[in-house]
């Protein structure tokens, strides 16, 4: 009978509950290609369940701390995949928070193998999904907006990643972003060739004009004409996110006043009126409720109502249409009652 051909890739896998233990011991031979096997059928067993608790539970992720600092680029990239299985899940995502893995982790980040840079990412921004992970990360901010303008243009995946990890530390603290010139940077993300950056870039940039600091920084840096550009993007999610952008720089004045100069009302009219039988429905909607948001803030001042007033009708069927989402009827509703207003 003929014996099954090992993997030389991967290392022998004892049975059943031995065979995390087993591997976790083999980590520690000296050989570099050992290593790696190891880290390879480590791999494949946290895809279980059980193994990846067993992991977790069993204490050994401390001995990995030593491997994301080894010689080998390959043995530190393979360890830094096993960690992006590990938080899959929100057991595994708790205990590398609970670690002592994420300072030699980010130290990572300016790793020489691509292949780890982009491991840490995908590692970090699954961090990034627990609210005390975005917080965890809030020091690494100014680092991650420095990989930012430093990341290759070609490597979409590791900028994607960046940027939606920066959004959720952002939406819970944008102090870290906002002092390091990050409005700057991400402002010019804004035209880059793919969506899906321009779409993260400017998800971020929602989450940083919040405070006033943030929309005056919008304003300072002459961003307002490229969000309108986007309001017209084929990409309904960047312009959703582009309108929020735009909905929270306008409740300033300097806001309100650029926007008007730039005619920004018939374009937002526009957003609130389009057919949306072709749009994602959520994505949509977000984008009319920023755009009625943005409309009601530019209602406030006597220009933006004079230039309101004569499309009242276009707001006032959607304020009115029974079929209408309750949400954007209510907003439509809150914009007509801001036109009409009179002293």
């Amino acid at each position: 009978m003929a014996r099954p051909v090992m993997d030389p890739s991967r290392a022998p896998v004892a049975f059943g509950q031995r065979a995390v233990p087993q591997l976790f011991e083999q980590l520690q031979q000296p050989q570099s290609d050992t290593r790696q096997r190891v880290l390879t059928s480590l791999c494949d067993l946290i895809h279980e369940p059980e193994r990846l608790y067993q992991t977790v539970n069993g204490g050994f992720l401390g001995q990995l701390k030593d491997l994301l600092m080894d010689e080998d680029p390959s043995v530190r990239a393979k360890t830094c995949e096993l960690l992006h299985l590990l938080t899959a899940h929100s057991t595994g995502r708790q205990a590398l928070l609970s670690s002592s893995l994420l300072p030699p982790l980010s130290q990572l980040l300016d790793d020489s193998s691509i292949s780890c840079r982009r491991n840490v990412h995908r590692v970090l921004n699954r961090l990034s999904l627990l609210p005390a992970g975005a917080e965890a990360l809030l020091t690494l901010v100014p680092k991650l907006l420095l990989k930012l303008s430093e990341e290759e243009e070609d490597d979409e995946e590791v900028q994607v990643l960046l940027l939606s990890t920066l959004s959720r530390c952002s939406r819970l603290d944008t102090l870290p972003a906002l002092a390091s010139d990050g409005v700057s940077l991400l402002g010019q993300k804004l035209s880059h060739r793919s969506p899906n950056i321009r779409r993260e870039a400017a998800a971020v940039l929602m989450a940083l004009s919040v405070p006033e600091e943030g929309k005056l920084q919008v304003c300072d840096e002459a961003l307002l004409p490229v969000l309108i550009g986007l309001l017209q993007d084929k990409d309904v999610e960047v312009q959703a996110n582009a309108a929020g952008v735009i909905m929270y720089t306008v409740i300033i004045t300097r806001g309100k006043q650029q926007c008007l100069d730039l005619d920004v009302i018939p374009i937002l009219l526009h957003m609130v009126t389009k057919n949306e039988e072709e749009e994602d429905a959520k994505e949509r909607k977000a984008l009319i409720m920023y755009s009625l948001q943005a409309l009601t803030s530019l209602a406030e001042v006597p220009k933006g109502r004079s230039l309101l007033l004569p499309r009242l009708p276009l707001l006032t069927r959607r304020s009115e249409a029974a079929e209408e989402d309750g949400d954007i009827r209510k907003a439509a509703q809150t914009a007509v009652r801001v036109i009409t207003w009179t002293p």
